[in-house]
């Protein structure tokens, strides 16, 4: 499938013992360095994927590929995730410190981030806009490379080079299907080339994918064990644990699909009748509510469908000049099934001067009145209901991505120089369908003289007119836009003899413009709907000089070095990064780096048009200090209050910064063995993040009511009520990550019996902290950092095993995949984050989610010399994924063990080149 940091030796061995040169050294440029070498080892662990090696995976994307490797951790985007910010997205998170920490090249250069920023503060490239069939290799650096990059590689670098000199016509079909017979998914691909650089002088590659993937439905999955169910009580747990929603509770209720309208005496919830024509949930609630779960409407998978177009066109003027451009186009619409929205109880917008407060506080007067015939109670009370009569929600995403790159490289004077400009963008149209309109809802429950009065709620619904429903229903949607413009120059050479060989240097430097609107969906900004509001606009602009020197001060010593430095507007950054490799023998060598790095704040962090709203209950810091009521007024509610939640962008941020070190080995004991070891560590300081809404309560920005406290007959000012918590972004914590990475692979000569290899690949992390002002979080071995985009956890080990065999016209290959267990807490030593309904720590009385295995095989049989017959099959034994209660990127099971909830899955496919 692949191979890891020693891949480079594989590919071209560093370490050759039983083989001469034949002709001249081929000197490549491996990513993380702009200096070519003979070679493909640095000092930095770099790992390379071939293009046989990811199709032999089986995998349908490079997405999915990515995400696959040991290497990628908690913060990941995967496709399933289709109710986060960035839906209709992919990303991977290498060392799991975030989509934001890794950055992705395609050919060697950077990309538009995707048109909406996830949890409405973090870019990423997103991975969905790369062609997989023109994938020549990728490229994996695994430490820091803002010394030549710049900003965001501070978890490291994924490279993904695409085919530049094929000739001839090649199409590709295959198409795939579940054990259960859905989530189907078909695949064409044509790809053309024309035009060889030495004899033609030219080359042109041409490229077409078509995908199409089904939805895959929770329903479909209600005979595979937990998996995509939202009650889980028979499994032991709560039933209000997960996606199960209608429960009343002392106080409260969760929405319910009958309605459930509170007491105005006791204060406490009663459910309306008619539950058994909503609610597939056998065994109800004995407080009286009317329990349902998501899996009645929500998917597992989105429905997506995809087209990629790529041209690649080469000229060799002379021998000394090349010119080039690249085009490429992807368009990608996915939608994801949600459940029916329920009757928000509290929104908050931004300010205007239609609404100078920003909030509009729905809890208080979204109401039932007293005369509606629905309400039991006679009098104006508050209501709790999940609109099933509005239908579930759709979320559909169709992202729009283009690049254009015109570039020229060349010889002269001694240096290989490479220049070129870049343009492209990422356009995204997000529609939520089947939302409110609050002004309706709220007149058609509550104003007795609104043309929509009365509207019926649960098992009453028939009863409304269509005009009801056309007047309340909304679709929301919005147009996102970035654009990426860089022009770039860089250039090597070797200047002068040392005794390990000529000294090399490169130079390079390049300007970018990024550009960002990111308006929020339609309604949000006035409270006309029921979605808070997350937008975000700005720009940003950076200037960057650079150079590199590999010096091999002995036979067996090279030393690198390289700095960089950024200018951008309002800040500078200067990041260093040294490397040495000692090779004592041809078969051993030592390695190590230290680096630094820096990620730019982003435009939706740091520009004061960005802000993102929602809600949060808090302890208001001024009329409840110490968790006590303070003098003058103030109450318990006080003490639990819940407020118009709103980060907002701050211009003065200063960078993230990070050091990392890298100490390992690259060892050939044997001819066709191959290993290496090496162990890392990243500190990131200075990490952006808000401020805590009850830290923000205290600032004067905070909007609060006219009812300040009296002391000794005194009012105190700004002391009102609690209403909105604004908290700027504000650079706080730190993050340290440290771990080990090892990587062995064996060749087998079998005689007559073909020849195979068997390659070993594990990462293991051996510490994830994460402190802020006043905690520090051991985060590894856990299932948290659940900040993150889908609170999948981190667990300590990862192993990938890949076995290769071939003989004749036949290759059969498989990979297990495994996942370390990891302790059911948010971090160390934190309670059990989730408990059977007995008290006991779940899962398994344990309080650990078990590791998860699974085996996955693919075959490749050369029919003839245009003809290639293939197929492939995922989670052989069809492993359950394990049922986890916490996350909430999957329904009952985590997004890293998404096999296991689709199941078994078979591929076949064809593939005939034309002469």
């Amino acid at each position: 499938m692949f191979s890891g940091s020693v891949a480079a030796v594989l590919a071209m061995p560093a370490f050759a013992q039983n083989a001469e040169p034949t002709g001249p050294i081929q000197r490549v440029e491996i990513t993380g360095s702009s200096i070519k070498r003979a070679s493909a080892e640095t000092a930095s662990p770099v790992q390379m994927i071939t293009r046989d090696e990811l199709m032999k995976s089986g995998k349908g994307t490079v997405a999915e590929f990515l995400q696959s490797l040991t290497v990628d951790g908690a913060g990941s985007l995967p496709s399933g995730f289709g109710s986060g910010f960035a839906a209709g997205s992919t990303a991977i998170s290498l060392r799991g410190l975030g989509a934001t920490s890794t950055l992705v090249l395609l050919n060697g250069r950077r990309m538009a981030p995707f048109a909406r920023a996830d949890d409405g503060q973090k870019s990423f490239t997103d991975l969905s806009t790369i062609p997989m069939q023109l994938v020549e290799r990728i490229e994996v650096l695994k430490d820091g490379a803002s010394s030549t990059y710049g900003a965001d590689a501070i978890a490291g670098v994924v490279n993904i080079i695409l085919r530049k000199d094929f000739e001839g016509v090649t199409v590709k079909a295959d198409t795939g299907t579940s054990r259960y017979s859905d989530n189907n998914q078909n695949n064409l691909a044509v790809t053309i080339g024309k035009g060889n650089l030495d004899d033609d002088k030219y080359n042109l590659v041409f490229n077409i994918e078509y995908k199409k993937s089904d939805e895959l439905a929770a329903s479909a999955r209600k005979d595979r064990g937990w998996i995509g169910h939202g009650d889980i009580r028979p499994w032991g747990y709560l039933q209000n644990t997960q996606y199960m929603g209608g429960y009343i509770t002392p106080g409260a209720s969760a929405a319910t699909p009958t309605g459930a309208l509170m007491d105005p005496k006791t204060k406490n919830y009663v459910s309306l009748g008619g539950c058994s024509q909503f609610s597939q949930t056998v065994k109800q609630d004995a407080a009286g509510g009317c329990l349902w779960s998501q899996d009645q409407f929500r998917d597992l998978q989105p429905n997506v469908e995809s087209l990629n177009l790529y041209t690649r066109g080469t000229l060799q003027v002379n021998s000394d000049l090349q010119v080039y451009t690249e085009l490429g186009y992807s368009t990608r619409n996915s939608s994801f099934m949600l459940a029916p929205v329920s009757a928000t109880p509290n929104v908050t917008f931004p300010a205007t001067a239609a609404n100078p407060n920003g909030i509009i506080l729905y809890s208080n007067d979204l109401l039932m009145s007293g005369s509606h015939p629905q309400n039991i109670f006679g009098t104006d009370t508050r209501l709790r209901y999940s609109m099933f009569d509005l239908g579930p929600s759709n979320h559909i995403a169709n992202n729009d991505f283009s690049r254009i790159v015109l570039g020229a490289k060349g010889t002269n004077f001694g240096w290989d120089w490479d220049a070129g400009f870049t343009h492209s963008e990422s356009k995204l149209y997000l529609e939520w369908t089947n939302q409110l309109n609050m002004k309706v809802l709220k007149s058609a429950l509550g104003d007795p003289t609104s043309q929509y009065f009365p509207y019926y709620i649960g098992s009453q619904a028939y009863k409304n007119p269509a005009s009801l429903y056309a007047a309340l229903r909304v679709n929301a949607s919005s147009n996102s836009t970035t654009k990426l413009d860089i022009v770039d120059f860089k250039a090597s050479r070797e200047l002068f003899a040392l005794p390990g060989g000529n000294l090399g240097l490169a130079i390079g430097g390049e300007h970018r413009h990024e550009q960002l609107d990111n308006p929020s969906l339609t309604g949000s900004d006035d409270g006309s709907t029921n979605i808070s509001y997350v937008a975000a606009k700005g720009d940003t602009k950076v200037s960057a000089i650079y150079a590199e020197l590999l010096a091999p001060v002995l036979k067996t010593v090279e030393l690198s070095g390289a700095l960089r430095y950024d200018h951008y507007s309002n800040f500078n950054s200067t990041t260093p990064k040294l490397g040495a490799k000692w090779t004592p023998i041809k078969s051993f060598a030592l390695r190590g780096t230290y680096t630094e790095g820096f990620r730019a704040p982003g435009v939706a962090e740091s520009n004061l048009a960005s802000q993102s709203t929602g809600t949060s209950s808090v302890v208001d810091p001024v009329r409840c200090p110490g968790g006590k009521p303070a003098a003058g007024g103030a109450t318990t509610l006080d003490c639990n209050i819940q407020i118009g939640a709103v980060k907002i962008g701050n211009p003065n941020l200063a960078p993230e910064k990070s050091k990392g070190y890298t100490l390992g080995m690259v060892w050939d004991p044997l001819n066709d063995t191959n290993m290496s070891l090496d162990a890392w560590k990243i500190r990131r300081t200075n990490e952006i993040n808000p401020l805590s809404y009850v830290e923000a309560a205290a600032l004067p920005t905070a909007v609060r009511a006219d009812n300040n406290l009296v002391v000794n007959g005194v009012v105190q000012p700004n002391t009102g009520t609690l209403l909105i918590s604004k908290a700027p972004y504000q650079n706080s914590s730190y993050t340290e990550v440290k771990g080990i990475d090892l990587d062995v692979k064996q060749r087998l000569r079998l005689g007559d019996y073909g020849k195979g290899t068997i390659n070993l690949v594990w990462s293991h992390v051996a510490s994830w902290v994460r402190a802020d002002k006043s905690q520090t979080f051991q985060f590894a071995g856990t299932h948290g950092n659940c900040d993150t985009s889908d609170c999948a956890g981190t667990p300590k080990d990862k192993i990938n095993l890949i076995t290769s065999w071939d003989k004749g016209n036949w290759n059969v290959a498989g990979t297990v995949n495994y996942r370390s267990d990891m302790k059911n807490i948010r971090y160390e030593g934190a309670p059990c984050a989730v408990l059977f309904a007995n008290g006991t720590p779940s899962p398994n009385g344990a309080c650990r989610l078990p590791s998860f295995t699974t085996l996955d095989l693919s075959t490749r049989y050369n029919w003839s010399k245009a003809l290639q017959l293939y197929a492939s099959m995922n989670n052989v034994l069809d492993r359950i994924a394990p049922l986890d209660a916490l996350t909430y990127g999957g329904m009952s099971f985590n997004p890293m063990d998404a096999s296991g909830a689709t199941g078994r899955y078979v591929k076949v496919g064809l593939q005939y080149k034309f002469d």
